[in-house]
């Protein structure tokens, strides 16, 4: 399994503002720069990331982005599923019917265990939890 950039940099996205949520919309510009990441390219993100309700909006020249919810709300896996799809290791997870040993196959318990282990930590990582992190490991300059 590997995440993909969109996943990364949805998740990067959604850090971003959880370091600067003073309440004030962000402007998608600020964050690219911020982040190092194509403007365009998060200006798709942030529309999965807009339509799902994860991230609220205002047009115009005072416009951006902000959180709609407090980052201990959101969980990594929250994010990963959106952006990834589902972060099953193998299609027989999902689909019973994709192959005809499904129920005398072993290592179908391997995959199980690597899917349960995979949301056992994103789905316990919240965002909270990453900004705790970072200002840990450095404090975050607001002026940039």
């Amino acid at each position: 399994m590997k995440i993909s950039t969109k996943g990364r940099y949805a998740l990067r996205l959604m850090l971003d503002l959880a370091l600067n949520n003073t309440g004030e919309y962000i402007p998608i510009k600020t964050i690219a720069n911020r982040q190092e990441i194509s403007e365009k390219y998060l200006e798709q993100i942030i529309s999965l990331l807009n339509k799902a309700g994860y991230v609220r909006s205002i047009r115009g020249a005072q416009g951006g982005y902000r959180l709609a919810m407090e980052p201990k709300d959101y969980t990594v896996g929250m994010i990963l599923s959106l952006t990834e799809g589902s972060l099953v290791p193998v299609d027989c997870l999902q689909d019973e019917t994709c192959c005809n040993r499904n129920n005398t196959c072993v290592t179908r318990e391997v995959w199980e265990k690597l899917y349960e282990a995979i949301l056992g930590v994103v789905d316990n990582i919240t965002l909270q939890d990453l900004v705790d992190k970072q200002m840990k490991l450095v404090p975050y300059d607001f002026s940039i």
